[in-house]
């Protein structure tokens, strides 16, 4: 039985390219951030005199225990964030430690892959911080029944957000909304299931210079995904759906300096292959914000309660970046992203063949020829990806 901390720094792999999958290490203390409470329940109105004239009615049959918070939740949800988004509202532990019972060495990617925790809470060691924001259900474009969209530059990635009126998920945003509560190492509870949250697929070689350019029949052979929404068990305590393995996601780093917080890009959740942990807390800090690939995915999040969400990364606020310098990095506008989505809507977002960056915007370099997974369809064999060099940023977008 060995115990097993949980901080920001840990085992970090380098950025899958022509190997494996990046595997996450943990993410560091993220800036406190500031809990605003739920408004008060009015009170109920009194009654008008003179009514006990009228016969009382039956009593009401009592409402199922935790019927009435529940509701009372779902209510606070809907004030607080989109229908789209769920709220999350809770304290995020710096540092957790697990015990791990069930373990195996994954000799190509370098990484233990824990398979059972004891089956409690996980124990904060470090700060709690409490927040309180909205996050996408889905990954992007964070529709129920559409795959997730892959191929993204970080700042590609940030202008989508923006163009919908919000950001990039911050590290520990995306860690809190996975773990819930209890700090659970996978959304769904204290053992690794790679059919619940789809993983453990035998790793195939992608060409990464098909990849770079985009070969759309490249793109679709690789493709191990499946839909947004259609893992019903791959669903976190707070309600948010798909975050750990399928496509592995980009959020925004919250570190400051040393070596993990060299770059603003972060990722966490790890892909569909086998050898991944497929956790909520690891984190991989090596890929710079030119980094795509063809299983990265990214989600949104905003400020809850209606108030403004700046689109920035918490690195761009400091260092004092203006929008127009993303939108530069990204080589389109939240204003062009915009009339994209407004195309995507009415099924009119077309692009040339060789039309790489209209093709990005609009969603559609997956080839025709891609077919969904099956979750944990492949052998549970020991052995995944061969370990990950390198980043997938040539290639020219036209």
């Amino acid at each position: 039985m060995r115990r097993l901390l949980l901080p920001f720094p840990a085992l970090v792999l380098a950025a899958a390219c022509s190997g494996a999958p990046p595997e996450p290490a943990q993410p560091a203390a993220p800036p406190r951030a500031r809990i605003e409470a739920p408004p008060a329940t009015a009170p109920a109105p009194a009654e008008t005199a003179g009514a006990a004239a009228t016969p009382p009615s039956a009593p009401a049959e009592p409402a199922e225990p935790g019927a009435a918070a529940e509701a009372d939740a779902g209510a606070e949800e809907a004030r607080a964030c989109p229908a789209d988004m769920k709220l999350v509202e809770g304290e995020y532990c710096t540092e957790v430690e697990h015990t791990c019972l069930r373990s195996w060495y994954d000799k190509s990617n370098k990484k233990t892959v824990c398979e059972e925790f004891a089956p409690t809470p996980g124990r904060c060691t470090g700060e709690k911080v409490k927040k309180r924001y909205c996050i996408d259900t889905y990954e992007w474009p964070n529709k129920e029944g559409e795959r997730p969209e892959v191929m993204n530059r970080f700042h590609q990635a940030q202008v989508k957000c923006a163009a919908v009126g919000k950001r990039l998920c911050t590290e520990s945003e995306w860690t809190l909304a996975c773990e819930g509560p209890e700090m659970k190492p996978f959304p769904y509870g204290y053992s690794r299931d790679a059919t619940k949250c789809n993983g453990d697929h035998l790793w195939d070689n992608p060409d990464m210079k098909k990849v770079a350019k985009r070969d759309p029949d490249e793109l679709a052979r690789l493709w191990k995904g499946v839909r947004s929404g259609s893992q019903a068990q791959c669903i976190s305590d707070y309600g948010v759906a798909d975050l750990p393995a399928n496509a592995d996601e980009v959020v925004a780093s919250e570190t400051t300096g040393g070596w993990r917080g060299k770059y603003d890009s972060v990722h966490t959740g790890g892909p569909w292959y086998k050898g991944v942990r497929n956790q909520c807390r690891p984190k991989i800090y090596t890929h710079d914000e030119g980094f795509y690939y063809y299983f990265l995915s990214f989600r949104c999040c905003a400020e809850p309660d209606g108030e403004a969400t700046d689109p920035r990364t918490p690195r761009q606020i400091r260092e004092g970046w203006k929008m127009d310098r993303v939108e530069r990095s990204a080589r389109f506008t939240v204003a062009e992203m915009r009339e994209k989505l407004e195309l995507k809507e009415q099924g009119k977002c077309e692009c040339k063949a060789h039309d790489i960056l209209c093709k990005t915007m609009c969603g559609t370099l997956l080839g025709p020829g891609a077919v969904d997974a099956t979750p944990g369809g492949a052998p549970a064999a020991k052995g995944g990806a061969p370990a990950a060099k390198g980043g997938a940023t040539d290639g020219k977008e036209r």
